[in-house]
């Protein structure tokens, strides 16, 4: 398969359509099959069969409150922010619409409520890869849940499909796809289904950055169900984008909840990019020894020669993109969820959904294409709290590749200027002299933020300069060649502007412009920074030949004429990362969840962090299954000596201190208790 700059989803043969089943293409057809959907649901909702009647609420939690539910199963004291009233909406029977960061914990928000309610909470998600995975965690809390896709085998889906109609599930989970089939239809027909839990909601957005054909047709829930509540969750969306969702999932009656879109303890830090790769090293090597994270390249090929890199210097990285062979994609997957410390370099077509909480970097090597995409993406670091990094290797060639993938994309002038928009929001937060995280927060209409104090601009403010002369000189050699019928790339205009005598400049004649060594002031690298601030300004042009050459654009008259001054952010010099890491064992280092720690509870740490990952080994299930590196901090910093004492600790719910209780201590007390194997619980 030939490399590809845009590696979105979905894949060929996987999630998040379920390959079992064809998936319409986003144009007219897919809407023609959704309004015909829509009319042949309402044609039958009156003969459909009816249930044989509504079940009580999961036996073990019928009577008890929301709270008593988050605290035996969750082992949390508290709801925070408007997770409670969420929650009441929609045991209440209510519809809600749930705009929630990355971390926030949106999944508690339908969770809690499958469990009180009668019947079986119904999710519907576009992540089938992962659905093994989010059954585990719930099934080693003690909650009854099952998955219903094309990975399992017949057998397996039959007796998912009894659990549900015997009322022995507390949650399901499928993919949109699985709701164009008339069976699935009637199962839930025959079943009681406490809600609807719509997650990754923003995919209902056709100019979003995640759209997903199956989920224009998810209206149906309510006029098949009108009488159970909906909850449509998502982490990312401009108010342009909440309210299509709620116009296509017809949730005009629904509860709006906007949670703030902070996550204070990401670090934001975007640097000049300058061998990205050694650069990528230098953070891993002096901040992220030993941490997951993941790397996003925009090519195929970038990711697979980045991995091979970071391998090539001892760290454990694994690649993931389109283009692998479907096993070698899960099989990576695999161990990024189950072993500590592995750093996943991918495509966008990794992350979403990907339920993680210990992962303490992101890092992008190449330009995002929208805030909505980085906001994303970068979420998925520090889901458990602690402290974690976003960072961004940025430069000129960035601007010139996204300006020129916009100008030759396909659709029409309305399409190529939403693009433009969004490429732009980009631009403005990589170029901010203020704090990102205000920039960001703004971006998502949550003005009047404080300053972070946390993120790179706020700790080393960047400089401004007056850039409007050197716009000049740059502009007028753009202006000079063009009168000559020519035009070139950013390396050869500052050559002229610096006075380089080239073989190239000699041989065209450049030497004799009249702009010819009046930059002479600036270095390339200064030069490089102005023109990618001006492409960023719009202020100049990338044309569409193909090969990088740069134009006038109808900002660059008022330029020229003096009409318009020019602020440029004043280049500052980037961690190169050359200085040579000793390569060899790694298992001496600290991980970032225990910087802050003290050395005998740093190593004590470490050690629970050992006991956890040999009990997920045993078990066959990623290591936050079992605890949250925020759990094993809490466990450090109190030292339970009783299982009463462990189980008051935050994030200790009842099975996972029935399960895990006797371990832990152990490990804790320095003695070497083995897992329990026959404690673990099947999944449903």
């Amino acid at each position: 398969m030939s490399d590809g700059w845009d590696d979105g989803w979905p894949l060929d043969d996987e999630p998040p359509f379920d390959p079992e089943y064809d998936a319409a293409p986003p144009d007219a057809a897919d809407l023609a099959w959704v309004a015909t959907t829509s009319t042949d649901v309402r044609a039958r909702t009156a003969t459909r069969p009816a249930p044989s009647g509504p079940r009580a609420a999961s036996e073990a939690y019928a009577g008890r409150t929301t709270l008593d539910v988050l605290q035996e199963v969750w082992g949390y004291d508290a709801f925070r922010g408007e997770q409670a009233e969420i929650i009441d909406t929609v045991v209440a029977g209510g519809d809600a619409l749930v705009l929630m960061p990355t971390g926030g914990g949106k999944s508690l928000c339908y969770q809690v409520p499958s469990l009180v309610r009668p019947g079986t909470g119904v999710v519907v998600s576009p992540l089938i890869a992962l659905m093994q995975d989010q059954v585990d965690a719930l099934s080693a809390l003690g909650v009854r849940a099952g998955f219903l896709n094309s990975t399992q085998e017949r057998a397996d889906r039959n007796r998912v499909e009894q659990a549900f109609l015997a009322g022995e599930l507390d949650l399901l989970y499928l993919a949109p796809e699985r709701l164009r089939v008339p069976e699935t239809l009637e199962l839930l027909d025959r079943g009681t289904v406490a809600l609807f839990a719509i997650d990754e909601a923003h995919c209902v957005s056709q100019w979003g950055h995640d759209f997903r054909p199956d989920y224009l047709a998810l209206s149906l829930l309510h006029e098949r169900w009108p009488d159970v509540p909906r909850i449509a969750l998502t982490a990312t969306a401009t108010e342009v984008t909440h309210a299509e969702i709620a116009t296509r999932l017809q949730l005009g009656e629904a509860r709006h909840f906007v949670a703030s879109f902070d996550r204070p303890n990401i670090r934001y830090r975007i640097v000049p990019k300058d061998n990205p790769r050694a650069q990528l090293l230098h953070l891993l090597r002096t901040e992220h020894d030993g941490d997951a994270g993941i790397v996003y390249c925009l090519s195929r090929a970038s990711v697979e020669q980045t991995a091979q890199y970071l391998v090539d210097q001892g760290i454990p990285a694994l690649p993931y993109h389109a283009g692998l062979d479907r096993r070698v994609r899960a099989a990576n997957q695999s161990r990024f969820l189950r072993e500590d410390g592995i750093v996943m370099v991918a495509t966008i077509a990794f992350g979403m959904g990907i339920d993680k909480p210990d992962v303490r970097f992101v890092a992008h090597l190449d330009l995002p294409k929208s805030v909505e995409g980085y906001y994303q993406e970068t979420g998925r670091a520090g889901r458990d709290g602690l402290p974690s990094t976003a960072w961004l290797a940025y430069g000129l060639a960035d601007v010139v590749q996204q300006r020129r993938m916009i100008d030759t994309s396909e659709g029409d002038v309305a399409h190529r200027r939403r693009l433009t928009a969004h490429l732009d929001a980009m631009l403005a937060l990589c170029e901010t002299v203020s704090c990102r995280r205000v920039q960001l927060l703004t971006y998502f209409g949550q003005a009047g933020s404080e300053a972070c104090g946390n993120c790179d601009t706020c700790l080393n403010p960047p400089q401004t300069w007056d850039g409007t002369v050197p716009a000049q000189k740059l502009l007028s050699t753009v202006v000079r060649l063009d009168q000559r019928g020519q035009r070139y790339g950013v390396g050869h205009l500052v050559d002229i502007l610096r006075g380089k005598t080239t073989p190239r400049v000699t041989q065209l004649g450049h030497g004799e412009l009249s702009t010819f060594g009046v930059g002479a002031d600036l270095s390339d690298g200064e030069w490089r920074g102005v023109v990618r601030q001006l492409l960023a300004q719009e202020l100049l042009a990338v044309d569409t030949d193909g090969y990088g050459t740069l134009r006038l654009s109808p900002g660059s008259g008022e330029v020229l004429r003096g009409e318009r001054s020019v602020p440029l952010r004043r280049e500052t010099a980037s961690a190169s990362g050359k200085a040579k890491a000793e390569r060899g064992s790694r298992s001496g280092s600290r991980s970032a969840a225990a910087a802050d720690l003290s050395g005998p509870d740093a190593e004590l740490f470490e050690r629970l962090r050992a006991w956890r990952a040999a009990t997920a080994r045993e078990q066959g299930v990623p290591a936050y299954v079992v605890f949250h590196d925020a759990t094993l901090r809490a466990v450090v910093e109190s030292r339970p000596s009783s299982l009463a004492d462990l189980g008051s600790i935050s994030g200790v719910g009842a099975t996972k201190l029935e399960r895990y209780g006797a371990g832990l201590l152990a490990a804790l007390e320095g003695t070497d208790a083995e897992p329990l194997l026959d404690e673990v619980v099947e999944p449903a």
